[in-house]
């Protein structure tokens, strides 16, 4: 009997889609790494989260980087069962402020996210 994969199992290939979708901002992209009813909290506790394929859309759209403006760079921290830890950097370009930022990310069966809650942290 094959072991259900974990979230360690999915998150590179996820990262990469979801670079790619931060790069695109196309909203098939965005769909892509979500499941239909996920969350997706911009702070933990958040008290509008975006819900479901839509609200992370019009979220994601709402608050989006321009694809030249940033670098990003990350590494897992750990993994339990469905859930991943991961922490990253974001630099903007110019006299924009960077951030360190620590994502929680729980997947479903099919490697797509069913709850995202970031962290971020402006950078001294």
């Amino acid at each position: 009997m094959t072991e259900p994969a974990s979230a360690r199992d999915y998150v590179p290939e996820w990262m990469e889609r979801y670079r790619a979708a931060w790069t695109s901002n196309e909203p098939d992209d965005i769909r892509a790494l979500f499941t239909p009813d996920a969350r997706y909290e911009t702070r933990p506790g958040d008290p509008h989260p975006w819900l479901g394929h839509d609200g992370i859309v019009e979220g994601w759209l709402a608050a989006r980087d321009q694809p030249a403006d940033w670098t990003f760079s990350w590494e897992l921290l750990g993994s339990d069962g469905d859930t991943a830890f991961v922490q990253g950097v974001t630099i903007y370009s110019g006299d924009n402020p960077s951030y360190d930022n620590l994502w929680v990310v729980r997947f479903d069966g099919s490697g797509r996210a069913s709850s995202f809650t970031e962290w971020f942290m402006e950078r001294a």
